[in-house]
This record gives C-alpha cells, sequence and structure tokens, in this order.
C-alpha cells in the first residue's frame, strides 16, 4: 500500500527530538500508513562526528514488531552510533494481523522513505546499510537481494525511489521459508508458535531471500549459529554458498557453541564484525577491492 507523506509532516516530526548522550534520538517518525495506522522508525544520530551513512536495523522476531522507548534501546546501536552512523530502528506491520509479505513491502517502503528524505536525516542516500536477528536478518536479506529501482509511474515521489541497500548484515536469519511453511515435509514442530508461517510453500518461495541470489545483490555479512535449533545453520551455509556461485562480495562466521543468538564472546565478536562489515562497504573511502 502506498502513502502519500507530506513533507510537512517529516517537518514537523523531526523537531520532536530528545538529547541522549552521545546521541539525538528522533522517535516515532512516520514513514507510511496501513489500514489508518502508522508505520514508523527511531532515528539515533551521532551528536558529533558522523559518517554521513545509515543503518537500518529491522525490529522484528518472529515477523512481529514491537515498541520499545527508544531511550532504553539506545545502548544497542552504540557500538555503531559510536562509529558515526546514523541508526533508524524500523517497525512493520506485525504478525499474524499482517504477513510476512507485508513485512517485506513495509521495510522497503522504510528504505524508499528514508532514501527520498536523506537530506533531512543528513545521510548520503548511497551509503544505506541494514541488519537484523532471525526475522529481522530475513527482512534484511530480502533488501539485499530483491530490492528495486522504483516505480517511475508512481504519483508517489516515495514509491518512485529505490529500496535498494548498500550493505547486509544477517544474525541467525532464516533464508528459505518453503523448508519452514505449513506443507513443509521438513518444517520443524517449534514453527507451530509463529503464526507468520502458517503459509504453504508456494508463498513462502515467494519471500525465500535464497531464490534470489544475483551477482548486483549487496555485499552480504551471514552470522550463525552451530547448535541453532529454530533456524539451522544450513539456512546461512546454503545462502553463501550461492552468494559465492554468483559471485557477491559475502562472508559467513559461524560460531559452533551458539544457538539461536550470541552470547559473551560471541556476541562481543559478532558486533565487532558487524560493526566492520559496515564501516568497509558504507565509509567514505572504503575501497571497491575491500568490497
Amino acid at each position: 500500500m502506498r502513502s502519500l507523506i507530506p513533507a510537512f509532516v517529516v517537518s514537523l516530526t523531526l523537531t520532536n527530538f530528545v538529547s541522549a548522550g552521545e546521541v539525538t534520538i528522533t522517535p516515532d517518525v512516520v514513514y507510511g500508513h496501513k489500514f489508518g495506522l502508522a508505520k514508523t522508525f527511531d532515528v539515533f544520530r551521532p551528536t558529533e562526528n558522523s559518517n554521513g551513512a545509515a543503518v537500518l536495523f529491522m525490529v522484528s522476531g518472529g515477523w512481529y514488531s514491537a515498541w520499545t522507548p527508544p531511550e532504553e534501546t539506545k545502548s544497542m546501536f552504540r557500538p555503531l552510533t559510536e562509529k558515526g552512523f546514523t541508526v533508524f530502528a524500523v517497525r512493520h506491520g506485525s504478525s499474524p494481523k499482517f504477513s510476512i509479505a507485508e513485512a517485506v513491502a513495509d521495510v522497503r517502503q522504510s528504505v524508499r522513505f528514508i532514501r527520498n528524505h536523506a537530506d533531512q536525516f543528513s545521510i548520503d542516500p548511497d551509503r544505506i546499510g541494514v541488519f537484523g536477528m532471525s526475522a529481522g536478518g530475513h527482512l534484511s536479506l530480502m533488501l539485499g537481494t530483491a530490492s528495486d529501482e522504483g516505480d517511475p509511474e508512481a504519483t508517489d515521489p516515495v514509491a518512485q525511489t529505490s529500496n535498494r541497500v548498500q550493505a547486509v548484515v544477517a544474525y541467525v536469519a532464516p533464508t528459505d521459508l518453503q523448508v519452514m511453511a505449513k506443507d513443509s515435509p521438513d518444517r520443524l514442530p517449534v514453527y507451530d508458535r509463529f503464526p507468520a508461517l502458517e503459509i504453504d510453500q508456494a508463498i513462502a518461495a515467494k519471500d525465500s531471500p535464497l531464490r534470489y541470489v544475483t551477482l548486483d545483490d549487496a555485499p552480504t555479512l551471514l552470522l550463525a549459529g552451530g547448535k541453532d535449533e529454530l533456524v539451522p545453520i544450513f539456512h546461512s551455509r546454503n545462502i553463501q554458498a550461492a552468494f559465492e556461485r554468483e559471485g557477491v562480495t559475502s562472508r559467513l562466521i559461524e560460531f559452533p557453541e551458539a544457538g539461536h543468538g550470541f552470547d559473551g564472546e560471541d556476541a562481543a565478536k559478532a558486533t565487532k564484525a558487524m560493526v566492520a562489515w559496515f564501516e568497509a562497504h558504507l565509509t567514505e573511502g572504503s575501497s571497491e577491492e575491500s568490497k
């Protein structure tokens, strides 16, 4: 669903900010509407030494997108904001009301909106990265593999704008939803807990990033746990193999003792790798060779 967002709405929203130490937080920026509801994101902007690049975080678990006061989440993004990245915490329409396909459409719209309003956010529209965990990782991979240049025939300037991203980091991400679908012979019983996965394989295929890997995909870092029983590591291994076949810049880091998420030294290593990936592919002066 397309939404015409008047420029004055953005201007008004961007004045509603709070200072939170090393970042300025702009909460609840509206990037679209659906069924009369606003779709929003929070902005975490470094107060100094901004590098002009944007990193979008997909707020999603089980394709459910929860709201949390941004003052309570800013520490999560500190490794990025300390390096000068402006972070956008993007929410989408949640399961079970909205489908996975609708969540994908929402986050695509968020990228279009942010790029279209890059000047107001003081970011470079050609340096946008995305990351997420689990379902958020899946949405990140969909942006990295299955985006487009926008619809030149659209009347909404946001819809005319590209939703492509320039770098992706996907933590413990599902890459082939077909094996998770309700009619899959390989479906794990745990997926019965997720209403978003009450889909058949034909529908699941349409939002499986594994199906969309091509040479022009964004450079992608995959982070996966060897003991993940919710999203087994073959999801990351399979898409990494596809990236390698197509010549996409990519890397898979496996954490042999980790499950569906990382703690302690694994978490620290994953965060360091994530920040380094965005520095290599989004900061000015990063060479094509590093990509």
